[in-house]
């Protein structure tokens, strides 16, 4: 039988891990800009937004997921691509879940940035 292309498949990235890494680059300048602090998700993507090149890559992420209805590319983007990112920051501990903070695509967490 052969390879199965598309997204999901061993051989593959799926389309989650390849949008992770075409944000990786924008989220990480962002990080290293910031002092140490905690911060929400939901916090994170309206700085991100914010600035060109992440509202930019924010929207080209959300334009790449490819749902027609683009609620359902931002509830991708903000509960995994972006936390994904975050997560794979080594500066960055996750610091629990965000209750109570409104975000109408995902489940916000808590993130601490440490000292460097």
């Amino acid at each position: 039988m052969p390879a199965q292309s598309g997204h999901g498949d061993i051989i593959q990235p799926d389309l989650v891990d390849e949008l992770m890494d075409f944000m990786a680059p924008v989220i990480g300048d962002i990080i290293a800009r910031l002092e140490p602090a905690e911060f929400t998700t939901t916090d994170f993507i309206e700085l991100l937004v914010s600035t060109p090149e992440g509202k930019a890559a924010y929207d080209e992420a959300v334009a790449r997921w490819g749902e027609r209805d683009i609620r359902h590319s931002r509830m991708v983007i903000h509960g995994q691509v972006i936390p994904g990112v975050l997560r794979r920051i080594p500066a960055l501990e996750w610091a629990g879940f965000a209750h109570g903070v409104e975000d109408p695509y995902a489940v916000p967490a808590w993130w601490r940035l440490a000292p460097q």
